[in-house]
């Protein structure tokens, strides 16, 4: 008969199967007839450099029937902020219509100024249809070469064209663009008549259906791209080659001279005062303050990295095709959702190894340390969405889904990671005896202290991956497409290389000045590259992006500190374990008395 936690496991196991399922189906392999009608959605409206700013399609005055019908959506869907209506235009299989009227309207005052401004803050709308987005402007201004605003002209495009290849029976590609001569001027305040108007062509096309993606990420794929790539990686690979050789060659020299002095220490009757990292053995292995801290942030630092490996492993496998709409989103919840068990586990067991007691006040820590500043994130997030009335504002059913998964997943799983962790009865795994009483730390100068050390330890990694992140970042707060997920992964294992090295050289000499509290020290020398990385959100705030206003700022800076701040725990988490192996490799190599 199976045992509790093998029944646990394959429970897990079928629960990730059924979620990758789920982001893996596509509903868009439809096949039609001449005349059937294809569905097309209208998502969303927004200014072009403000990517989380986006309304509703129906927000701005366009002809509406007289109830919009929306379609139902994933709870990925929701988190992206897609909220997908029946768009007013018909496009049905293989018929073409030549100017064909979508509605005359009186556009009032109000609706004037509410085009007018969409059209000075460049908005575009988004729409599907059968599953393949396209975009195009509202509008366009006309500055003469004026540079006051008040002398601009604003015009409304009313003439939508779609160009729409076919293969068979199935929709291949579709491209919009506007008739630049059917405007309406909304330069003045007063009421105007329209008539809004749609072309649509259908054409032939050889492309096989399997490839009506590859025009998306084709982009990403083009050859003066991809040499930006590749000199990124050749630049991270020479930094951890470097970062290797140092290593190699000073570290392992150094250490070598120091077994030999201390095995001839330990040889002749030694009256010199002591010195070295050798002398603090009975204090190297002393535990750290705040321990249950230290176990949460280790246990959770470790579910980060499992939840970033299992997000690479779909990536590289082709879940995340460009405008798979929001699998991503979806991944990271259940994910997440499934690897809390190792966060419980990683951290009570620790924790326990440390000799800690109340192991139900460190599992409720574990649950809060990321989740706490996340949810507090969003709650003010979400607020300033709600007043600007912005599809990012999440909609109160998909709360209580999220509130749902975190009760009856996340939560129970953590608790089940934490019982087992603290019924493993490990020990904590020291080659040397720790003194009763702590060794005394000689005066340090400025530069070997806790910050200046941060920041030489994450300057490096950062180095190695700041090449990539504009790419990264172009996507995630911008419109490019990003699919070279091999190039990216490589990058990430080169970070986790440099990140352990760099750590394991700072301990070394931080032991050789005989300071012995190096636990918290290689925690938050891991895992600085994430202040760096913030940094670097300051930098392309301002210098490479044109977001603007206040929800947009808001949303890119409180997300962009929540995803740093996951960096910081998950490297951390390997700097500590780099550095413990390192610790217990040397100190095993010397007799300790």
């Amino acid at each position: 008969m199976a045992s509790p936690a093998a029944r646990a496991a394959s429970a897990l196991l079928l629960l990730l199967a059924l979620a990758v399922a789920g982001v893996l189906s596509d509903g868009s392999d439809h096949r039609y007839k001449l005349g059937d009608p294809v569905p097309l959605y209208a998502n969303k409206v927004g200014p072009f450099h403000n990517p989380s700013e986006t309304y509703r399609y129906f927000d701005l005055p366009f002809c509406s029937p007289e109830k919009v019908k929306e379609k139902s959506e994933a709870l990925g869907e929701v988190l992206n902020g897609d909220r997908l209506v029946d768009a007013p235009y018909k496009l049905d299989f293989r018929t073409d219509h030549d100017s064909k009227a979508v509605c005359p309207k009186k556009l009032t005052k109000e609706d004037v100024a509410k085009f007018r401004n969409a059209v000075a803050k460049d908005y575009y709308f988004q729409m599907y249809y059968d599953d393949l987005p396209l975009w195009g402007f509202i509008g366009k201004v006309e500055k003469g070469g004026k540079p006051d605003p008040s002398e601009w002209k604003y015009y409304l495009y009313r003439h939508i064209i779609f160009d729409i290849l076919y293969n068979n029976d199935r929709v291949i590609e579709i491209n919009v663009h506007t008739d630049q001569s059917a405007l309406v001027d909304l330069t003045e305040d007063k009421e105007v008549n329209v008539d809004f108007l749609y072309t649509v062509k259908w054409k032939e096309t050889p492309t096989p259906f399997e490839k009506r993606m590859e025009k998306y990420s084709s982009s990403s794929n083009m050859p003066h791209h991809l040499e930006v790539h590749w000199f990124s990686i050749i630049n991270s690979c020479v930094t951890v080659l470097l970062l290797t050789g140092f290593l190699a060659t000073i570290l392992m020299r150094v250490l070598k001279n120091d077994f030999v002095k201390y095995a001839h220490d330990e040889e002749a009757a030694d009256d010199e005062e002591e010195s070295g990292w050798k002398y603090i053995h009975g204090d190297v292995f002393r535990f750290p303050k705040n321990k249950s801290l230290f176990s949460a942030a280790l246990g959770t630092g470790t579910q980060l990295f499992a939840l970033t490996t299992f997000i690479f492993l779909l990536a590289l496998v082709g879940v995340f095709y460009p405008y798979n709409r929001g699998a991503l989103f979806t991944a990271l919840v259940v994910i997440y959702a499934l690897t809390s068990g190792i966060a419980g586990y990683i951290a009570t067991s620790f924790y326990c190894q440390l000799e800690g007691t109340n192991w139900v006040r460190n599992l409720l820590l574990t649950g809060c340390l990321f989740c706490g500043p996340l949810f507090l994130t969003f709650c003010f997030l979400n607020t300033v969405a709600i007043a600007y009335s912005a599809t990012a504002a999440l909609p109160f059913g998909t709360i209580c889904v999220i509130v749902l998964i975190w009760t009856l997943v996340t939560f129970p799983l953590l608790v089940l990671g934490g019982i087992a962790g603290k019924n493993s009865k490990s020990e904590f795994q020291a080659p040397c005896r720790t003194t009763k009483y702590p060794r005394e730390i000689p005066p340090l100068p400025w530069y070997r202290t806790t910050v200046p050390q941060m920041a030489m330890a994450g300057f490096l990694p950062f180095s190695a991956i700041y090449i990539e992140l504009y790419y990264i970042f172009a996507s995630v707060w911008g419109h490019r497409i990003y699919t070279i997920y091999s190039i990216l992964f490589i990058v990430f294992i080169i970070l986790l290389i440099v990140t352990a090295f760099i750590t394991v050289a700072l301990t070394y000499f931080q032991l050789a000045a005989e300071d012995h509290e190096w636990w918290w020290r290689s925690f938050l020398c891991g895992g600085s590259t994430g202040f760096f990385v913030y940094g670097y959100c300051l930098y392309y705030y301002y210098a490479r992006s044109d977001m603007s206003g206040f929800m947009q700022t808001s949303f890119f800076f409180g997300y962009m500190a929540c995803i740093c701040y996951a960096f910081f725990l998950m490297l951390g988490m390997v700097g500590f374990r780099a550095a413990l192996f390192f610790v217990r490799h040397i100190y095993k190599s010397i007799k300790c008395e």
